[in-house]
């Protein structure tokens, strides 16, 4: 058969300020050619070491908000007092090289894309408990006391919207992580849904297989 099922379709990652998603969404980046990294629009600052169009494109309110009334996102939220956003440009040009866009996006945006884009594929990153989640946040030292309080509040409402998603995975252990997630998109790309072509293929077998049993059998009939 010359059909082989191959779609390709975002990967939206959720999680928790803290749960390691960035962390989850760069591995993928980097452990297949087939995955790439969305570059989300912000109005926040760079912080040490990120730069502009490799972390994210760091832009003004001016410049955001005329973005998103020109339909140029495909999902934007605010995020403790900051813009974020996804640019549809990034997902048309991934789409174009045949790679999943690794979208690292907070809730409010995943529910965003889930009715714009519902080709694509959510997944909500828990962390393995409370405890590891306040050593995360407070470890990074970019963040005050009141900063990881905030972000902690933030966290009681995004947990709820787990059930919203189509999966579900615990980053105690990124090479586990990663491995769960390989497997879902592995599966996603197999749904007959996404099989562009299925249905001529499948009747092209048929007419193969009814030519094959008039020839050597002697009869087309494929009843029984």
């Amino acid at each position: 058969m010359s059909f082989r099922p191959d779609p390709v379709f975002p990967l939206v990652l959720a999680a928790p300020s803290g749960t390691g998603k960035t962390t989850i969404a760069r591995a993928l980046v980097r452990g297949s050619s087939r995955y790439t990294f969305s570059i989300s629009a912000t109005t926040r600052a760079p912080r040490d070491g990120e730069k502009d169009g490799v972390d994210y494109h760091f832009v003004d309110h001016e410049t955001f908000h005329g973005m998103a009334e020109a339909g140029e996102l495909v999902e934007w939220a605010e995020v403790h007092g900051q813009l974020y956003g996804t640019p549809r440009s990034e997902l048309d040009a991934a789409e174009e090289r045949g790679q999943h866009v690794v979208l690292d996006i907070d809730v409010q945006g995943a529910r965003q894309i889930r009715e714009s884009m519902p080709e694509a594929v959510l997944v909500f990153v828990l962390p393995p408990s409370i405890d590891t989640l306040k050593v995360r946040l407070a470890g990074r030292g970019t963040e005050s006391r009141d900063e990881v309080a905030a972000r902690l509040r933030t966290a009681v409402r995004e947990v709820e919207a787990a059930t919203e998603f189509d999966y579900v995975v615990v980053n105690d252990d990124l090479d586990r992580t990663l491995e769960e997630i390989w497997g879902i998109v592995r599966a996603e790309r197999r749904r007959t849904r996404r099989a562009k072509g299925l249905e001529r293929e499948v009747k092209a077998l048929r007419r193969a297989i009814e030519r094959l049993l008039e020839s050597e059998y002697g009869n087309a009939n494929i009843k029984g």
